[in-house]
């Protein structure tokens, strides 16, 4: 389950975070001109012109016949926001307004279809 920025650089596939006019690429293992910032994590940071592209992924799905975005995951449940935008239908299917017009909810992730990721 993905959702955030990606880069791809060397032909390679990376989790990035925008830092101004720089991007910071992240990996798990050692690599030349990656610095360890904590074990297990190890960063890069690049120059517009050093990578490929960039894009921003989420990991969309359906549950109980509604769209929704994932957002985390825990044994075997799903956290996820609705993006159908009605709020009655979200009260419907027992989801948490987290924010104005936004609802979340933990489902069941056996009760999840069509999981697949978006990229932009």
């Amino acid at each position: 389950m993905r959702d955030g920025y990606v880069v791809t650089w060397q032909g390679r596939e990376y989790d990035a975070a925008p830092d101004g006019d720089k991007v910071r690429i992240y990996d798990t293992t050692p690599a030349d001109g990656f610095q360890e910032v904590k074990p297990g994590r190890y960063v890069r940071v690049l120059d517009p012109e050093e990578y490929d592209e960039m894009a921003y992924v989420r990991t969309l799905c359906t549950w109980r016949g509604e769209p929704f975005v994932v957002l985390a995951e825990a044994d075997n449940w799903l956290r996820l926001e609705y993006t159908g935008g009605r709020a009655p239908v979200a009260r419907q299917l027992g989801l948490e307004e987290f924010d104005y017009g936004v609802y979340q909810g933990w489902a069941p992730a056996h009760e999840v279809r069509d999981r697949y990721e978006h990229k932009v």
